[in-house]
């Protein structure tokens, strides 16, 4: 247990310190957010009938972003082969590795998106919906990127390549996180039925992922 603290401690101080990653990904999602109402017109129905569906499409796109450098770093600097020798198992190492990213870029902006909200004249009623989906959301859209970026870990150009992997896997996400925050499900319980199947969507992910992108790793090193 020391010994995984101690990995998301520096790995948290790697992205405070650095911000690359993270701060790509915060600023892709403001240039969507700020730039799509300029796009679209003044038409204030139309923004509202797409905002949760927008917001949700650039959380998404934005969390790709920042996920190719999740393990990169520590491939080209050896550290990866180490951490597969200790005596953590390294499941537990992804797992740190995609909570990292998830308190780093996806729950920040999970938490920004309702925020900003009003610049695609989100209904009031409909924030705290879209708050609830996209956290519980977010943690099951970072593990499923980290399952990407251990696959594609030490391919040249792997962002590509990672993008055609995981996107696939995004559209349950999708579907049932804007079905949860939608106008149109917020009456007969379907928001209540669209949140429990994300959360379930994301306790599988944080299930499977850990022990796929830990295979996919071992692969690459072997």
């Amino acid at each position: 247990m020391n010994a995984v603290t101690a990995l998301i401690g520096r790995d948290l101080k790697t992205v405070l310190r650095q911000g690359s990653s993270a701060g790509t990904a915060v600023g892709f999602f403001l240039a969507v957010v700020l730039l799509l109402p300029l796009g679209l017109g003044p038409d204030q129905a139309l923004l509202a009938r797409i905002a949760p569906g927008s917001l949700w499409v650039a959380l998404l796109m934005s969390v790709l972003l920042a996920a190719e450098g999740i393990f990169q770093s520590d491939y080209e600097d050896g550290s990866l082969e180490l951490l597969t020798m200790g005596e953590t198992p390294f499941e537990i190492v992804a797992l740190a590795k995609a909570l990292v990213h998830w308190l780093t870029t996806g729950l920040p902006l999970a938490v920004l998106a309702p925020l900003l909200g009003f610049l695609l004249n989100l209904p009031p009623d409909q924030v705290l919906p879209l708050t609830a989906s996209m956290i519980i959301g977010s943690l099951g859209i970072s593990l499923l990127a980290v399952l990407g970026a251990a696959i594609t870990v030490g391919l040249r150009r792997g962002g590509p390549m990672l993008s055609l992997i995981i996107l696939p896997l995004y559209v349950p996400m999708l579907v049932f996180g804007v079905s949860a925050s939608s106008p149109a499900t917020a009456i007969g319980g379907e928001t209540a039925a669209s949140l429990a199947i994300l959360g379930a969507l994301s306790l599988a992910a944080l299930v499977m992922v850990p022990i796929a992108a830990s295979a996919a790793l071992k692969a690459h090193l072997q």
